[in-house]
């Protein structure tokens, strides 16, 4: 694991695969994740498609600096999509990335990609662009969670400072303040590469109603993949269908 500091902040990070003059994969892991918590499927998409892939930290997560503000900003995935990941990328001289989000980080893949940064194209897993009420439900009971169960416990696995990470993430979704954070007008127009869009039937912290509105509104070729029996972690559901999407979704784009 290596660190390097972008927007003020030093963040950790592995690369994954081999280099073999394929297009550079960044994974871009969900609002509680790490880079454990992807396991080996950055490791088996690299190996899939010949392409090297970087897996890091957000600022507040896994082994990066903790969270020295009270609480994140209700524009925090903004922030991290035009301040942060720029700086990463260019900290480590990654250039038209193929971004791999999760959740948040989808949403975050889905922005920097809007502002018109140089994207080679976005794979986005449980996205959010509206907020929808079964989110914020499934986030308290997350919430209740946290202070009932061993989730404290789970989560000090891959965290420096659980309860604060948890804390920044849960009390950012559950101001009212949150509910009118939308990104449909203002950036998926302008997402000018191709977008793979992945949803599972039984996402509790969504509905199809978010891939829909993206293959409504982004501005380029969008792919949608709907999985059943699959709930808000694709790459741990369905692994195998979700492998082999990305696979062909990276090999076109070559």
């Amino acid at each position: 694991m290596a660190f390097l500091e972008a927007a003020g902040r030093a963040l950790s990070y592995e690369w994954v695969g081999v280099e073999q003059g394929r297009p550079p994969l960044v994974f871009l892991h969900e609002g509680l994740g790490s880079i454990r918590q992807w396991r080996d499927f950055p490791a088996r998409v690299a190996a899939a498609t010949g392409a090297r892939a970087l897996v890091y930290d957000r600022y507040g997560y896994g082994q990066s600096d903790v969270l020295q503000e009270p609480r994140r900003t209700l524009q925090f995935m903004h922030d991290e999509a035009l301040q942060s990941l720029p700086k990463l990328l260019e900290g480590l001289g990654i250039k038209k990335p193929i971004l791999i989000g999760h959740s948040d980080g989808a949403s975050i893949a889905l922005i920097h990609a809007g502002a018109g940064h140089e994207v080679r194209g976005v794979v986005a897993m449980a996205p959010h662009v509206f907020i929808e009420p079964v989110c914020l439900t499934s986030i308290q009971q997350a919430r209740n969670a946290f202070e009932s169960t061993d989730l404290p416990v789970k989560l000090g696995r891959y965290h420096r400072d659980a309860r604060k990470t948890f804390y920044a993430w849960a009390d950012v979704w559950l101001d009212p303040g949150f509910e009118r954070w939308d990104i449909r007008d203002d950036y998926l127009p302008k997402v000018r590469c191709p977008v793979l869009a992945i949803q599972g039937h039984d996402d509790e912290y969504g509905t199809m109603a978010q891939l829909d509105e993206i293959a409504r509104r982004v501005g380029g070729r969008c792919q949608l993949l709907k999985l059943d029996e699959c709930g808000h972690s694709p790459f741990r559901d369905q692994p195998e269908q979700l492998l082999q999407a990305i696979s062909a979704f990276v090999e076109e784009l070559q």
